[in-house]
């Protein structure tokens, strides 16, 4: 298990100085990267061996959105490690340790250069350990859009240098926020689920479609090929 204490930034926070779902994200992406760094097996690592962590799935649950100036604890730990697949929970809290929001994530060990997966060695899977689960609702990683939403397509983009990672791809977290560009200004969301289908690249042409439904909202951002690079879903919690 590993943490660190944040304080809810002005930056982080939307229109009514609540933390907005994509901070949340930033948040979980960063301590899983704090946590690496400090067990030796990080970016230095990847750069060494070739090799790189690469999200397939996320699911994030927001039980209350915390607000400007509020005081949190960034949690994560990983609870299986298999093949080339490693499943990973993260957490926030406030000072009180009630959970704010709560997550879900698989990631690929692959290599960078061939893009092929490779066995998770076990100096990694030794250092990161391994913990129970946490108490949440998991749902499956494969993304269905519902076949009576009703859809509509936006305005297509380029990939620009600014949705890059070190990895030279799109970040996770920038297809998250072309997915809620796409959304609709009124959307309010309590669970977000992201399906990574494949790499886009500076350049490639990136088409959202937006599927509406009465109990979720879903945006296929897609290739000039009609094949989504990811399939965002978002929804409120019950």
């Amino acid at each position: 298990m590993y943490s660190f204490e944040s304080r809810v930034r002005y930056s982080e926070t939307d229109e009514n100085g609540k933390l907005t779902l994509l901070s949340v994200l930033n948040y979980f992406q960063d301590c899983s990267t704090f946590q690496s760094e400090d067990l030796g097996v990080g970016i230095r690592m990847q750069k060494e061996t070739g090799n790189v962590w690469v999200l397939n799935y996320w699911q994030i649950d927001i039980l209350r959105f915390p607000v400007l100036g509020e005081l949190i604890r960034i949690g994560t730990h990983a609870y299986s490690c298999k093949g080339f697949l490693g499943l990973r929970n993260f957490y926030m809290e406030d000072p009180s340790g009630e959970k704010i929001a709560v997550a879900n994530s698989v990631w690929s060990y692959i290599s960078a250069g061939k893009g092929t997966p490779v066995h998770i060695p076990e100096q990694i899977e030794k250092a990161y350990g391994k913990d129970p689960k946490l108490d949440m609702e998991y749902e499956p990683r494969k993304i269905a859009i519902d076949p009576g939403a009703v859809s509509s397509k936006g305005e297509a983009f380029e990939v620009k240098r600014i949705h890059l990672d070190a990895n030279h791809h799109v970040n996770n977290g920038q297809y998250v926020k072309m997915a809620l560009d796409a959304a609709p200004e009124s959307l309010e969301a309590g669970r977000l689920r992201a399906e990574y289908r494949r790499e886009a690249h500076l350049g490639d042409k990136i088409q959202p479609v937006l599927y509406q439904s009465p109990l979720k909202t879903a945006v296929s951002l897609n290739g000039e090929d009609e094949k989504p690079f990811a399939v965002v879903e978002f929804r409120c919690l019950n």
